[in-house]
């Protein structure tokens, strides 16, 4: 299908909570009354039942690279569920469930445990920074010791930065950047759906919004570029059924800014379906490249569209010709 990398999204339990790291695959699913799953992967993928938990999540990783396919490592929250809302308490340092000092020490055991595979190429600290405690001044100060954590256990992993307002907003660093003890790889993330501008989107001109919008991100986080770091659209996605106005105008203009700055990417998601989602088991994955059994591609069309912007643009084989000089 033409992808190169897989944002692998993991909880800080899953390196630092011994009882759940340490649980089976197939306890996993009992516990949450998938048995129905069980079954399924007895037949497809049985090696995987007795395995605990992370050493089925090194399994996949080593699946990946053995495929030569890239990881970014993305610490998506700390207690494993379904994300994101400003009230579940993973979302900004002191949160319920959201220490900064057991996040860095999960941070440390994760870029460890994968220091000596060349294909983990990033990782994300945290994703989509949220909630009323939300602020810049702890921004600075968490984010940078969790860069320089990473930093330590793995010189050559790139340390990816995600922004506030659920990954909206890195604004702040217009002013006043960050002060690292590495400047080479850092990277700055950013999330954009049509749904963060759902009503703008269904009601206003599309080209008009489109230029409202996409200068609104420039102001927010496309800055960056002219500051000459790199900006990795982390997440963005549509409803592929093609059937949601809102979503088919956004893609046309995603797919063109994206296009335009020659961005790297990643969508969501992959997954037709998911075993649990939110306690509802089967949910079907209607942003899925796949369908909802995993079998063939949601929608054709859409991966021809994206085909355009799946192979690098003239900047990146500009920075990928400067880096073999080096």
């Amino acid at each position: 299908m033409g992808f190169n990398c897989v944002r692998l999204t993991w909880p800080i339990y899953l390196v630092t909570n011994n009882s759940l790291a340490s649980l089976s695959v197939k306890q996993s699913f009992i516990n949450h009354n998938l048995n129905n799953d069980i079954r399924g992967l007895q037949a497809n993928n049985p090696k995987f039942l007795d395995l605990s938990l992370i050493s089925a999540f090194q399994a996949v990783v080593t699946s990946l690279s053995n495929n030569n396919v890239m990881v970014i490592l993305d610490n998506h929250v700390t207690v494993p569920g379904w994300c994101c809302t400003k009230t579940d308490g993973n979302g900004f340092f002191g949160d319920t469930y959201f220490n900064p000092d057991l996040w860095i020490e999960g941070l440390t055991k994760m870029a460890t445990l994968f220091k000596d595979n060349r294909n983990v190429v990033g990782m994300s600290l945290r994703n989509e920074l949220r909630g009323p405690k939300e602020n810049a001044n702890d921004w600075y100060r968490y984010m940078q010791q969790g860069a320089e954590a990473v930093h330590r256990a793995n010189p050559n992993v790139l340390v990816i930065l995600s922004g506030l307002y659920f990954d909206k907003d890195l604004s702040f660093l217009r002013t006043k950047p960050v002060t690292l003890s590495f400047k080479s790889k850092i990277v700055f993330e950013v999330h954009w759906y049509a749904f963060s501008d759902a009503s703008t989107w269904k009601d206003g001109n599309p080209d008009e919004v489109c230029r409202r919008v996409v200068a609104y991100n420039m102001k927010m986080s496309g800055f960056l570029l002219d500051q000459g770091y790199p900006l990795f659209v982390s997440e963005w996605g549509a409803d592929l059924r093609g059937t949601d106005i809102k979503d088919n105008r956004y893609l046309n203009c995603i797919l063109t800014w994206l296009k335009e700055h020659d961005l790297d990417w990643a969508l969501w998601s992959l997954v037709g379906s998911y075993y649990l989602r939110g306690g509802v088991a089967g949910v079907v994955e209607y942003y899925g490249v796949l369908d909802s059994d995993w079998r063939n591609v949601r929608s054709s069309s859409f991966m021809d569209r994206i085909s355009a912007i799946q192979s690098p643009g003239k900047r990146q084989k500009n920075h990928i010709e400067k880096a073999h000089r080096r």
